[in-house]
């Protein structure tokens, strides 16, 4: 889950600081996990106001952090080294280089990015010196994970930020035609399933952070 800010869902329904306590304490009880998402860049101006979110959060004794700013996970480890960090997805590691490096960094699970395919996620899975978790289902980027500038060359507004506006699910017009020409078809992984479930990975991720409880519930049963 996210809060209202500093979270790659910036228009996601998100929560407070105050609801988080009670969610963490609550889902402890039942047995439930819960990683927070501080995944977006931060700007040298925010550091103070990053810095105070993420030491308050802290003390509410969520299970990880999921950081893409190498600043701000540097804080993390230097100052609460219990709580795990993960390395978000917006990272973009791609390849066993790339794991190394967040390896000595001090993050125990990179979310892979999400267009690999599936010889080079069992790779990555099978000799990864750290935990791996991969998407099941749920959106794709138009680019790179992490890496696109379309919706902050259209619109002034970054994902890197937390404010993509998916222009890349929009419709235009080429040569006389209109459609949606740069939307992915979004990821099902329901029929190769059992192959992913051979793989060493520690988490399987569904995207539905822009969804509503019914689809996260109805998919998360789906798959279990």
């Amino acid at each position: 889950l996210g809060l209202n800010d500093f979270s790659a869902r910036a228009y996601a329904d998100n929560f407070s600081l105050a609801e988080l306590s009670a969610i963490i304490r609550e889902s402890h009880e039942a047995g439930v996990k819960i990683y927070l998402a501080m995944n977006t860049l931060i700007k040298q101006g925010e550091l103070e106001q990053a810095w105070k979110l993420l030491a308050t959060s802290a003390s509410f004794g969520p299970d990880a952090m999921i950081i893409q700013d190498l600043g701000l996970a540097r804080l993390a480890a230097r100052h609460f080294p219990g709580i795990e960090r993960h390395a978000s997805t917006l990272m973009a590691v791609h390849s066993l280089p790339g794991l190394n490096v967040l390896k000595e960094a001090g993050y125990s699970r990179a979310v892979l990015a999400r267009e690999l395919a599936f010889d080079e996620v069992r790779a990555l899975a099978i000799h990864s010196p750290i935990e791996v978790e991969i998407f099941l289902h749920g959106a794709l980027c138009f680019s790179f994970s992490g890496l696109c500038l379309m919706s902050s060359f259209l619109g002034g507004r970054s994902a890197l930020r937390g404010g993509c506006t998916q222009p890349c699910r929009r419709h235009y017009s080429r040569a006389g035609r209109k459609g949606a020409f740069f939307s992915t078809t979004d990821l099902c992984t329901a029929p190769s399933f059992q192959e992913l479930l051979d793989l060493p990975t520690s988490t399987f991720k569904i995207a539905g952070r822009m969804q509503g409880p019914d689809y996260a519930w109805r998919v998360v049963v789906a798959y279990r």
